[in-house]
Order: C-alpha cells, then sequence, then structure tokens
C-alpha cells in the first residue's frame, strides 16, 4: 500500500543556507532508496525555519527499511547540526476515496 510521509524539521533561524545545504545532500539516499517514489521539501512561509519534508513510498515496508538504515552509521547525517527540535513524522497510508 502506498505512503506518505511527513516529516517536519525546526532547523536553526540563523542557519537556514546550511540547512537547506544539508536537506539536499542528505535527501539524494532518501531519493535514491527503493520504494521512494517522490520527494520534495516544503517551507513555511510564515516561518522559513519549518521545513516539511514530504516523502512519497511504495510500501510501509520500503519506508521501515528506509528508516531502520538512516539509524546506522552508514545511514546518519548531518541534519543534527541545524535542528532545534528532534523532527516529527506523520505517516498516512490510508486515504479517503473522493470519486
Amino acid at each position: 500500500m502506498p505512503t506518505t510521509v511527513h516529516l517536519e524539521l525546526h532547523v536553526d533561524p540563523a542557519r537556514l543556507d546550511l540547512a537547506h545545504e544539508i536537506a539536499r545532500e542528505t535527501l539524494v539516499a532518501t531519493r535514491a532508496w527503493p520504494g521512494c517514489e517522490g520527494l520534495e521539501v516544503l517551507i513555511d512561509d510564515a516561518d522559513p525555519s519549518v521545513m516539511i519534508v514530504v516523502e512519497s513510498w511504495a510500501t510501509s515496508a520500503d519506508h521501515d527499511a528506509y528508516v531502520a538504515w538512516r539509524a546506522t552509521p552508514e545511514g546518519a547525517n548531518r541534519l543534527p547540526e541545524v535542528l532545534l527540535a528532534p523532527p516529527t513524522t506523520r505517516t498516512f497510508a490510508e486515504t479517503v476515496p473522493l470519486g
């Protein structure tokens, strides 16, 4: 079942350029991960230090495997350098049919 993930990041406003650089660098591996079907970073209009990474996955299992890899030394990234708080993740697999 397809899964959409929203990863909310609160970054140091004084380090926005670095945060964007790290996000681009980090998300190369995310985009290449098996099952990743789409990836976008949204920036809050009212507060540019809030970013939401919107990820589309073929299955929840694909996302779970990716998250497990990120928890390893090989999957580590530099995002903690610019975060003010731990990221918040919300996962959406169920939808309301509109048709």
